[in-house]
């Protein structure tokens, strides 16, 4: 497998023009991600068009929308959307989400994001993935506020993050009406902290319980059950 692209069962991933490749985050979310009943969702920085994609697949006639603000990534996630076999249920904007959300009120119910989370000081030379992983051109208040708006009543917005991150996360998330309502941690081997956390945030719903769970990703050195059962439509 060549850095240029990445093979799924149903599908390929070119990556040559994306700052960010093909990672454990975004094909978690994808995979984790509650498609339910949703009918028009929305993937807020598709990068490659990953995420977009693997949804796509989970589901049987909804209609998915990428939002990307790099044009290189942009014009990737087209090709790789337009290469699938659900191409007329998929499309992407070149768009930045601080602008675009404001002519999309409460037109998704669903929303996903594997958003930029890094604030340090300390930045890479390459400025496309900064971009990308840092979170100065898309902070957690603003991405939970255009996400709030661009939601339905009830629609659902799921993201991955640092454990660390979490909290604050979350914080923003309760001040734009959207309540945590199923929370799982990642460990990437038995005993370990968790590095990640998927979670999923309803709109307007403040009085439901929050589901909690774990995933471990490795054991004895390979892929645990509950993670190759969750990706098992799209690993090789």
């Amino acid at each position: 497998m060549g850095n240029e692209y990445f093979r799924f069962k149903r599908f390929t991933i070119y990556q040559d023009k994306c700052a960010m490749k093909v990672g454990t985050d975004g094909v978690l979310l994808g995979a984790w991600a509650d498609t339910g009943h949703a009918t028009k969702i929305a993937d807020i920085g598709t990068g490659t068009g990953l995420i977009a994609i693997m949804l796509a697949q989970r589901t049987q006639n909804a209609i998915i929308s990428g939002i990307e603000i790099d044009h290189d990534a942009f014009m990737q996630a087209k090709d790789n959307m337009s290469n699938t076999e659900w191409k007329d249920r998929m499309s992407v904007e070149n768009a930045d989400v601080n602008e675009f959300y404001q002519s999309h009120e409460a037109e998704y119910d669903m929303i996903v994001s594997n958003p930029p989370f890094y604030k340090e000081d300390t930045k890479g030379y390459c400025e496309k993935r900064n971009i990308a992983r840092h979170t100065d051109g898309l902070s957690f208040e603003a991405l939970t506020k255009a996400a709030s708006f661009m939601l339905k009543e009830k629609g659902k917005f799921s993201v991955i993050l640092p454990a660390s991150a979490a909290s604050e996360f979350i914080g923003e998330a309760i001040k734009n009406r959207l309540s945590l309502t199923r929370k799982t941690d990642i460990r990437t081997k038995a005993g370990a902290s968790p590095k990640r956390v998927l979670m999923e945030f309803e709109k307007g719903t403040n009085n439901k319980a929050t589901e909690y769970s774990e995933l471990l990703l490795n054991e004895n050195g390979e892929r645990s059950k509950d993670y190759t059962a969750l990706t098992s439509d799209f690993y090789l």
